[in-house]
């Protein structure tokens, strides 16, 4: 599994950036993660908790969550959490990549990644969550923060500044935890690292991606 920052560069299509030059992006990315080129599956993001199992020749999913029995996973953020997981079955590793935002998250997006894995046969799963805006950055409305936490108390955060904030990543680690999943990795706030994209930076930003294969 891997985090990319923004020295790989933009890996969405929807921005506004041009389509040639991020699917070349995606092939750079693949050559030096060692994934056979154009193996790389990414989803249409549309914070949801649609999860799609991935196979050869599988079309791009409109989800917020992929499995796969190895085909390698990728999902893009610029705030949200990228989570990825990593199983094993009786025929070889389960894998998953979700994107968990706000309405995501609250939704379930990441306890049902986890219930399809199982439903692959997946046991022993461990979770890395990337990089994400944390809990003294996520400024929302009260009202907000109230009904997210009404869902997932531990996201209930305060900014650092003294307003009410949700925390994501603790939310995901309550949701993990819960379902028996070990968390390996929680990654920096997005928010506060410039070499990370931030859509709460700049709403014209690009996305960087995590990604989860497996190595031969």
């Amino acid at each position: 599994m891997a985090f990319t920052d923004t020295g790989a560069g933009n890996l969405a299509l929807h921005v506004g950036d041009k389509p040639a030059d991020v699917r070349v992006r995606r092939e750079e990315l693949e050559r030096s993660a060692g994934i056979v080129p154009g193996t790389l599956r990414f989803m249409n993001q549309v914070h949801g908790t649609a999860v799609a199992v991935m196979e050869a020749g599988s079309a791009t999913p409109e989800a917020d969550a992929m499995v796969s029995c190895g085909l390698p996973l990728a999902v893009m953020v610029a705030d949200c959490i990228p989570a990825v997981m990593v199983g094993e079955a009786p025929d070889g590793p389960v894998l998953a990549a979700v994107h968990a935002g706000r309405p995501g998250l609250a939704a379930g997006v990441i306890p049902a990644a986890v219930e399809r894995m199982r439903a692959l046969g997946a046991v022993g799963i461990q979770a890395w969550l990337g990089p994400s805006i944390c809990g003294a950055c996520y400024e929302v409305p009260a009202a907000l923060r109230d009904d997210v936490a009404a869902a997932i108390p531990a996201t209930w955060s305060t900014t650092r500044w003294g307003t009410p904030g949700l925390d994501l990543p603790a939310g995901a680690r309550d949701q993990l935890e819960a379902a028996d999943v070990d968390v390996r990795y929680s990654g920096p706030c997005t928010l506060e690292n410039q070499d990370l994209f931030s859509y709460r930076r700049n709403k014209d930003t690009g996305r960087f991606a995590g990604l989860v294969w497996t190595h031969d």
